[in-house]
């Protein structure tokens, strides 16, 4: 059944299997997960949401694994581990009470059944807002005239693999999706991408979508920056909104460079209210970008849920305008940057929006050298990585000699 537009006096829900021949009207508001957005207006927006192909269905970092009550252990795939940014999504706390919004589900063969277990929790969770939910395993149909797009499933490194191992198979994946977004997207569509390394990841997307700006790119380093926060937060005893003005600088690593230098709490630089320099420098700089490590060894399993809501929050950094003299984090494209960073990479650097969903780089940011030394061993990181995927990209087969080997933060 083909979606007409639903006035918000009628609060219809569809189901519906998506084909060739049956998508949303080209003038609703696209949403595709491997995540996705939607424009803020009256139309009907259309999210959809997917995970890998069927060979490498995890979740972001390492897969979260439940046993069933025969004792067998069951993967939770994906998008499927974080449905909380979904509910947000639905419930209109990204884009507004007056949004309704339709659900695109982008699964595969294999984890078909549990897709259509989340569209079933989806129905019955009964948001005002969600119109419709749409499920299918073909991105050429699914990510039909997006205009964002989350793109969450990603194979994690186990135990053995060689990063440069885990760059090939996810560069594939990704490449796959850029192709699909570039022939069937919207030329502006805004693309989010979680799946690790999602720096590398996003590049690759960005250069198999050769129809859409490079600047509509981003990588998600927000739980990064909220780590960050949280640390901050902590040892000043203050409450984490007191907090701002936070980078995460460069790679989604552990050669991310959390900023203190420009960090700010209560409006005043962080090393003005955290003297001790020892702890900034050397544990606060660790604790973020171990974060995700620690956390697997204390639970046993990856982060999802502040995952969801650090996606959640990206979104809302590019639909709602950045509070004055503020910024955020984003992994985003590096050609035309000021801060002297390699250009062709996709690198976390301090954003603002209006609220648009575009974003400009902040320029009243200062570089010391403490931080500029931090940054290049980071870019050095990414140069590597894109020499590694330069098969993915257009050029030509490079070499992989990746510097230190380093992990990312949620890698056991």
């Amino acid at each position: 059944m083909a979606a007409a537009d639903i006035s918000l006096s009628r609060p219809l829900l569809q189901r519906k299997e998506i084909s060739s021949s049956s998508f949303l009207p080209q003038k609703s508001v696209k949403f595709n997960f491997k995540r996705s957005n939607a424009k803020k207006d009256f139309r009907l927006p259309k999210i959809s949401c997917s995970v890998s192909p069927s060979q490498t269905e995890t979740p972001t970092a390492a897969p979260d694994i439940t046993l069933t009550p025969e004792g067998n252990k069951k993967e939770c795939f994906g998008v499927f581990c974080l449905t909380y940014d979904l509910k947000e999504i639905a419930s209109g706390e990204v884009f507004g009470q007056d949004q309704p919004v339709a659900l695109n589900l982008l699964g595969s063969e294999r984890s078909f059944s549990a897709l259509e277990g989340v569209a079933m929790e989806l129905e019955d969770s009964l948001y005002p807002l969600l119109r419709e939910v749409s499920i299918g395993v073909d991105p050429y149909d699914v990510f039909r005239d997006a205009d964002w797009a989350l793109l969450i499933g990603a194979k994690p490194r186990g135990p053995g693999m060689e990063r440069a191992n885990l760059l090939d198979i996810n560069g594939k994946i990704f490449a796959e999706q850029g192709k699909a977004l570039n022939a069937v997207a919207s030329q502006n569509v805004k693309v989010i991408v979680v799946g690790n390394p999602c720096n590398t990841n996003a590049l690759i997307c960005l250069k198999n979508a050769p129809n859409i700006p490079p600047k509509n790119f981003h990588a998600l380093t927000r739980l990064d920056e909220n780590r960050a926060k949280c640390q901050l937060a902590l040892k000043a005893g203050v409450f984490y909104d007191n907090v701002s003005n936070m980078t995460i600088w460069g790679n989604h690593s552990t050669t991310q460079v959390p900023d203190f230098v420009n960090a700010k709490i209560h409006g005043i630089p962080v090393p003005k209210i955290i003297t001790d320099t020892k702890w900034l420098e050397e544990e606060f700089t660790e604790k973020v970008q171990k974060r995700g490590g620690v956390l697997i060894k204390k639970w046993g399993r990856s982060s999802a849920a502040s995952t969801a809501v650090s996606i959640v929050d990206a979104v809302k950094s590019l639909v709602i305008p950045t509070p004055p003299g503020d910024w955020f984090s984003s992994g985003v494209y590096t050609t035309g940057n000021p801060y002297g960073i390699a250009e062709d990479l996709i690198f976390s650097m301090p954003c603002r929006s209006k609220g648009d969903g575009d974003y400009e780089l902040a320029t009243d940011v200062l570089i010391n050298d403490f931080l500029r030394e931090r940054i290049k061993k980071s870019e050095d990181e990414l140069l590597a990585e894109k020499r590694c995927v330069a098969h993915l990209i257009g050029e030509g087969n490079g070499y992989c000699e990746l510097p230190g080997d380093t992990t990312l933060p949620g890698e056991q």
